[in-house]
């Protein structure tokens, strides 16, 4: 049995256990042009 107060060490990668594809940033992009283009557009019509 392991020991409860041993420190675990671990990479960035082992303790993430999750893919990155990396999309993020396009996502959050895209919306924010969306965003941006609906508030433009309410401003202006109304």
């Amino acid at each position: 049995m392991t020991d409860p107060n041993e420190k675990i060490r671990m990479s960035g990668d082992e303790a993430r256990a999750g893919a990155t594809p990396g999309m993020t940033r396009y996502i959050l992009g895209i919306s924010l042009v969306l965003v941006i283009v609906i508030f433009a557009y309410l401003f202006y019509a109304g």
